[in-house]
């Protein structure tokens, strides 16, 4: 059993990151160990957040047995963290500025303050500049902790300001037995959603709860082996971006009504009455950001499933070279077989190349259905474009 479960609170969380908690541990009590702005990184599902905010509740607590500060700023209501973490494209650079103003301010009640940057890789250049001088020179009592898959996702001149500590991928074994706890759901259940996953734990919780989204994830799987021509292409590539689109509004709509009616209600507006035209640029604004929300969850959606193929035909090559050990979906095994006896290595490569060609086209904007169309008549023609 991993050995994080036995850490005391506020690490009890982070699973499977032993010597990242056991440096932060010691550099939360250890002033002469504490570096003032940190960098956190590791693949999607590793804990990043969770690290993030455990640090950040261990510096502001005047003694690790102050068990009621942390949990305030677990629960996000501590005066002394800011976190930041966007559910749109990119951070702004009026959120930067934001928390560079805010880094400014000494502790009000805990030892430190400290400023939590969630997705520090959807920082474009510009926006990255703004925190440059607060990183390099911050007050003394301040401590910045970015989050990011990668340190190669952030600037040079962030990387070169920050103490970089990288997260290992959590086994699927330890991310099962941590699905089990949580949910309850039976221990081949949880297993397959750790693998299915690829270790990602949010992912994996949701597959190990959720009947339709591990029915989704194998109609896709299949339908995607399905294809045949041009016409399949485009019909399953319209599949795939109906089911994330479908997916991204499951998952914003209710959030999007709530805070609309938290708005009116803040700005003394009933229910049913009209809007009065002072206040709708302020309706205005929050459906901009909500927009740019879905429009991150959509694209969000769409990497899940490259991330699925990219399973895929990861299984493929590995059968391509007699290793069958090692497969993340064994439940395909005879479509499988069938792919990697009748391919040559070669174009299996292809349809690797192109769906992390597909990820690079979607961050510049391409548009979704186009994108999945090409990469699908990519796979299923063995040619690049």
């Amino acid at each position: 059993m991993t050995t994080t479960q036995l850490a005391p609170f506020p690490w009890s969380e982070v699973w499977g990151q032993d010597a990242a908690v056991e440096t932060l541990r010691h550099a939360a009590s250890d002033p002469a160990a504490l570096s003032h702005a940190w960098l956190i990184t590791g693949p999607p599902g590793s804990g990043r957040s969770t690290l993030a905010h455990a640090f950040a509740a261990a510096l502001v607590a005047e003694h690790p047995g102050d068990e009621a500060v942390m949990r305030q700023v677990l629960a996000g209501t501590h005066p002394d963290v800011t976190a930041l973490r966007t559910d749109k494209v990119i951070i702004t650079i009026a959120e930067a500025r934001a928390l560079v103003e805010r880094s400014y301010f000494a502790p009000s009640a805990g030892r430190y303050r400290v400023i939590v940057v969630e997705d520090a890789d959807r920082m474009v250049e510009r926006t990255s500049n703004v925190l440059l001088k607060a990183l390099e020179e911050p007050p003394e009592q301040t401590v910045w902790v970015l989050c990011a898959p990668s340190e190669a996702d952030l600037l040079p001149t962030i990387r070169s300001r920050v103490r970089a500590l990288r997260l290992r991928e959590p086994e699927v074994d330890d991310v099962a037995r941590l699905i089990t706890l949580r949910t309850g759901v039976d221990d081949a259940t949880a297993e397959q959603a750790a693998r299915h996953a690829q270790r990602h734990i949010g992912m994996a919780q949701r597959l190990a709860t959720d009947d339709a989204a591990r029915r989704r994830r194998d109609d896709t799987l299949r339908a995607v082996l399905g294809v045949r021509g041009v016409g399949t292409a485009v019909e399953v590539a319209g599949q795939i971006i109906q089911a994330a689109t479908d997916d991204a509004k499951a998952l914003t709509a209710e959030r999007d009504a709530a805070e609309r009616a938290a708005l009116l209600r803040t700005v003394g507006v009933a229910d049913g009455q009209a809007v009065p035209p002072a206040l709708r640029s302020q309706i205005s604004a929050l459906e901009d950001d909500q927009r740019k929300r879905a429009t991150r969850s959509l694209r969000d959606g769409i990497d899940r499933v490259l991330t699925d193929l990219q399973s895929l035909y990861r299984d493929v090559v590995m059968l391509q070279f007699g290793r069958d050990g090692e497969l993340i979906n064994r439940e395909l095994r005879a479509e499988l077989d069938a792919v990697a006896a009748a391919w040559p290595i070669e174009r299996t490569l292809i349809a690797l190349d192109a769906i992390a060609g597909t990820r690079e086209s979607l961050e510049r904007n391409v548009a979704p259905l186009l994108a999945t169309e090409s990469l699908l008549v990519t796979i299923s023609s063995g040619r690049t474009p």
